[in-house]
């Protein structure tokens, strides 16, 4: 059996695959373009990949291609009508990112909610030193606790998040993007409402043609001016431009983004020009990715490869 790697530089070097040498020869390949997998995929049995587009332009001369295993969950970038017709089954993984993704929300949150980075400046620029007294209230923040939280999807990430939210203190409201997500132990609420009463508001949710676009202006503009924003779904819920005009017209506090319309960030990104780092972090789609999340992920792959060749 022969496994390629199309693009394995998405899952990092710092990961242990050897397991793989023991299911066949293994061939890796850091990035692979369309035209770069159609000579790469010839002879595989097995693709292992993130982004690298699965159609019959990349796919069409891999005669002995049995299985496709993609290092995520979502599964865009196949071509599941042509795969059928090839007899060439699919895999992907869910579920393995959970915690981390939800550390990472609140990594955001802390952040912004306490000035973290005024106040890391306030000490790195020796203001600190020789102060007139022990502490410094320039730039207040406010505590968690007593706080409404709105979760936009509330899948495994955003329950994750939700009972995290609850430990803190939180009152924990929802807003199902389908209209089919009951959670008895949250509240559900319409997108207004959430909009309207939450102090926190934090993205979970698939992109879909019932989420893209769903943040622009008007949304942000029902928010809480004192509300903080955070995108942990997909990059295109959001209306980038919208969300600039936003923290620039102060139409709200803040926002923490993992998440991009275009990734890497496009050099026309209106939030690129944004260097205020008090109102506004983004960090380049990292919350999936700490070390046991990407260890697991691949162990879970592995895994589908060996049981399928049972």
């Amino acid at each position: 059996m022969k496994i390629v790697f199309l693009d394995a530089k998405t899952i990092g070097e710092d990961i242990d695959l050897s397991g793989y040498d023991k299911l066949g020869e293994v061939v890796k390949y850091g990035y692979s373009t369309p035209e770069e997998a159609r000579e790469r995929t010839k002879d595989a049995d097995v693709l292992v990949l993130n982004k690298v587009p699965v159609n019959e332009q990349t796919i069409g001369e891999a005669k002995q291609l049995k299985l496709v295993c993609v290092t995520a969950t979502g599964t865009n970038n196949l071509d599941k009508e042509y795969l059928a017709e090839r007899g060439i089954a699919w895999r992907n993984v869910a579920g393995y990112s959970t915690e981390t993704v939800a550390q990472h929300t609140f990594a955001l949150l802390f952040y912004l909610l306490e000035k973290l980075p005024y106040y890391d400046a306030y000490v790195k620029t020796e203001k600190y030193v020789g102060d007139t007294t022990f502490t410094h209230f320039s730039n207040v923040f406010h505590e968690l606790s007593g706080k409404t939280w709105g979760i936009i999807g509330l899948g495994a990430i955003g329950r994750r998040v939700a009972d995290l939210a609850k430990l803190f203190g939180c009152r924990v409201i929802y807003y199902s993007t389908s209209g089919k997500n009951s959670q008895p132990d949250y509240e559900r609420v319409d997108f207004d409402t959430l909009l309207q009463e939450s102090d926190v508001v934090s993205v979970h949710a698939p992109l879909d043609e019932n989420t893209e676009g769903l943040m622009n202006f008007a949304a942000f503009s029902k928010m809480k001016k004192s509300a903080i924003f955070l995108n942990l779904g997909r990059g295109p819920i959001v209306v980038e431009q919208d969300l600039a005009d936003a923290l620039k017209q102060n139409v709200i506090a803040a926002a923490g983004l993992d998440v991009l319309s275009a990734e890497p960030m496009s050099p026309d990104n209106p939030l690129r020009e944004m260097k205020d780092s008090e109102r506004l972090i983004i960090t380049p789609h990292i919350a999936w990715a700490s070390v046991e999340a990407r260890t697991r992920l691949m162990k879970i792959i592995e895994e589908q490869i060996r049981e399928f060749f049972v």
